[in-house]
């Protein structure tokens, strides 16, 4: 008997060539519905509708088509038990050799800012997994094809065995199509629970993107997976040469993305090392910026990550070439800088044109659950702040503890961050304790510190810190506030005459 197959799809990529093949090399017969058959008839391709097949029309406008003991019984019946065929020849259903369905745009529809409840509710495909299910689960006497990528591996499969697929490939591809219909059932469960505003149950889907050499250290494999159906973040970084990318590297990307973010106006760099910046700095070029986050700790941007927020120019090409770096990202890369990079052939090259959206959770993996919670996209402003001490801010002062403050909050709790002319000159980061990440910046930061601002990610448990600060020649102090001894640190800083500001917001980051 000819072979059977059921193509249904949504994603029409390949799908001509595909059937022609099926029909003219395989001898396959094709069943298919709606637009799909339409496509194929299009294209001179022999095909039967669903409905012609089954005795039953379409119906709902088309929600339902495929629903019905015609197509599910070839689907889920198996071949080696003489009852399930004798209930196909009873009811006169051909066995399906092959089905070849992908599903309606869920996420990409989702993802539009615009797109209504309603319009959401009509991507929701019902028909498609059905068939897609039950294709998998019946794996032993059919194939599955959940995705067009595979559709010339399947021809070669037939190829090679004679026109069978092995079962070792009927078996891979069933585990792909329930991977794909349990990460399609996610993404509409998150969707209707955040319409909701209820989130009971924390799901995450996510999909093998490359195997990466090792994780943090050689002895730990390692994966980079891709969240989602519709790329988005680093999985659309254009990456424009160098090394393949490592988990360190792109941890660290990310430490890089989020502080950059913090600013679109002004030119601006950054250079992280182990997950912290140990320089970040803003200027009139970008050639500026990056020369001055440079200068803040050349010992360490020794094998940095850079990420700056404006198109990487050859000028500032030629002066992060002077020096080992590990990868660098930009929102875009002039011709010029390209040409200029290509020197050095392992540096890594990426540009990300979109450099401030990151996730809206955080997700740590503790034994036995996960934590989850929003990302720290809080908005800084200057708007809420509380001047808490006599001396009060110049509008210079207040930008540069704005700047301070911006950059605090990306750096490892108990974090300390002194800056000058919007460069950072010192960081303390990751202490046990908050007196020792401030000796860590101000000696870091020598004999730049007078004049220079403080940022501090919590409260000043005691007034020793604002002592030392004052001690070092600092100006002006920003910090949350809400330390039951708050008083004394606002005193502190009156009696040595420093400004000190309340944010009123707390910047843990472990």
């Amino acid at each position: 008997m000819t072979r059977f197959a059921l193509l249904s799809v949504s994603d029409k990529t390949g799908l001509i060539e595909f059937a022609r093949q099926l029909v003219e090399k395989f001898d396959f017969e094709i069943v298919s519905s709606g637009g799909t058959a339409q496509a194929l008839k299009a294209a001179g391709i022999t095909v039967m509708k669903v409905a012609e097949y089954t005795g039953a029309p379409e119906i709902l406008g088309g929600r339902v088509k495929t629903l019905h003991p015609k197509i599910h019984g070839g689907i889920l019946a198996r071949r080696d038990l003489p009852e399930h065929l004798a209930d196909l020849e009873q009811h006169q259903i051909r066995p399906i050799d092959l089905v070849a369905v992908n599903l309606y745009p869920f996420a990409a529809t989702i993802s539009k800012p615009d797109v209504s409840l309603a319009d959401a509710i009509e991507q929701i495909d019902i028909g498609g997994p059905a068939m897609l299910r039950a294709a998998a689960k019946n794996f032993a006497h059919l194939t599955v094809l959940s995705n067009p990528d595979r559709y010339d591996d399947y021809l070669a499969e037939l190829t090679k065995n004679n026109g069978q697929a092995s079962i070792e490939f009927r078996q891979a591809r069933a585990l792909e199509t329930f991977q794909h219909t349990a990460a399609y059932d996610t993404a509409i469960a998150g969707y209707l629970a955040e319409q909701a505003g209820e989130n009971q149950n924390y799901q995450i889907s996510a999909q093998p993107l490359q195997s990466l050499r090792y994780g943090e250290n050689p002895h730990q494999p390692a994966a980079w997976y891709q969240t989602g159906a519709v790329p988005t973040g680093w999985t659309t970084a254009n990456i424009l040469q160098g090394k393949e990318l490592s988990y360190n590297n792109l941890v660290d990307l990310e430490a890089a993305r989020r502080i950059i973010a913090e600013f679109g106006d002004t030119p601006a760099a950054t250079i992280i090392k182990h997950n912290n910046p140990c320089g970040t700095a803003l200027g009139d070029t970008l050639l500026a910026a990056y020369d001055r986050a440079y200068n803040a700790d050349s010992t360490s941007a020794f094998g940095g990550i850079v990420a700056v927020n404006r198109p990487l120019d050859a000028d500032t090409a030629r002066s992060m070439s002077q020096t080992f770096l590990e990868c660098i990202v930009a929102p875009e890369c002039t011709p010029a800088a390209a040409e200029v990079f290509a020197a050095k052939k392992n540096l890594r090259v990426l540009t990300l044109a979109d450099l401030a959206t990151g996730t809206k959770d955080n997700v740590k993996v503790i034994a036995g659950g996960l934590l989850v919670q929003t990302a720290d996209e809080a908005i800084e402003t200057t708007v809420d702040w509380q001047v808490v001490t006599t001396k009060q801010p110049t509008a210079a002062e207040l930008q540069e503890l704005l700047f301070a403050w911006k950059v605090c909050k990306h750096v490892k709790s108990n974090a300390i961050v002194v800056t000058k002319n919007r460069a950072t000159i010192g960081v303390g980061a990751g202490q046990m304790n908050r007196v020792g990440s401030a000796k860590i910046a101000l000696e870091q930061a020598g004999t730049q510190s007078p004049g220079a601002t403080l940022a501090s990610d919590g409260f000043f448990p005691f007034d020793d810190s604002v002592r030392t600060a004052a001690a070092a020649g600092i100006t002006a102090i920003v910090q949350p506030g809400g330390s039951m001894r708050d008083n004394d640190s606002i005193a502190a800083a009156n009696e040595l005459g420093i400004v000190m500001v309340f944010t009123g917001v707390r910047h843990f980051l472990h």
